[in-house]
């Protein structure tokens, strides 16, 4: 089990972000958390990371408990985590090549490895050619894959990958949740937030629907108007 939710509440001040959720992801498996605007998805996500922690319940993440976790062992639990988010979030200051390098630059990775294994990524993101680029200088679809390549460099346990999408046209939104799925066909798992499931081919992944920060029946998609 990689990510255990039990009976997960959290409210900030008085207002139920998540009520009652449980949530188990294995390993090597690719869940999608999908859900309106304001369901809880990033809260979520959130929880994950223990960057919030839950007002009752608990979550397990990599051996890591919300109940015990310390400060210091945040880093330790981040490490086996790759995280990409809708907005990039790149240094703007440095280079291709140097945004991705940057996760096994910090844990003294030597420098030959990181070479090898930055290359091998930008490679198989089709992205070798702009190692020498600043973010700027790239297309939309480009710094998503960059920052995918970042997520992926440490040989992540699991990818969380949070509205990845959501500023993206639809081809190369496409392009992108393709990618994911063949992250997760060579092995790691991934948990993808979006507003809309229909993104991810039909039995690539399991789907849990968030609505009110409650998982609902995913018979209720079907009805949905948003979808």
């Amino acid at each position: 089990m990689i990510v255990s939710f039990n009976n997960v509440r959290k409210y900030y001040g008085s207002w139920p972000a998540l009520e009652k959720v449980d949530l188990r992801l294995e390993e090597g498996e690719f869940v999608v958390i999908s859900g309106p605007s304001g369901a809880g998805k990033t809260t979520l996500f959130r929880h994950v990371w223990m960057g919030d922690l839950p007002t009752t319940g608990t979550v397990e993440v990599v051996g890591f408990s919300s109940d015990g976790i310390r400060s210091g062992d945040l880093p330790l639990l981040r490490r086996k985590l790759g995280i990409v988010f809708q907005d990039f979030r790149l240094l703007p200051e440095r280079t291709v090549f140097e945004n991705v390098a940057l996760p096994l630059q910090v844990t003294g990775t030597p420098p030959k490895a990181v070479r090898r294994r930055v290359f091998e990524l930008l490679a198989d993101m089709e992205l070798s050619h702009r190692r020498n680029s600043f973010p700027n200088e790239l297309s939309g679809g480009e710094q998503q894959r960059v920052a995918i390549a970042r997520a992926m460099v440490a040989h992540p346990v699991l990818l969380l990958a949070d509205e990845p999408t959501g500023n993206l046209d639809p081809e190369v939104s496409r392009k992108v949740i393709d990618l994911l799925v063949g992250i997760n066909r060579a092995g790691t798992a991934v948990m993808l937030a979006t507003h809309d499931p229909r993104q991810v081919p039909a039995g690539a992944a399991r789907f849990v629907y968030l609505d009110g920060g409650r998982i609902v029946d995913p018979s209720y998609w079907d009805g949905y108007d948003q979808l």
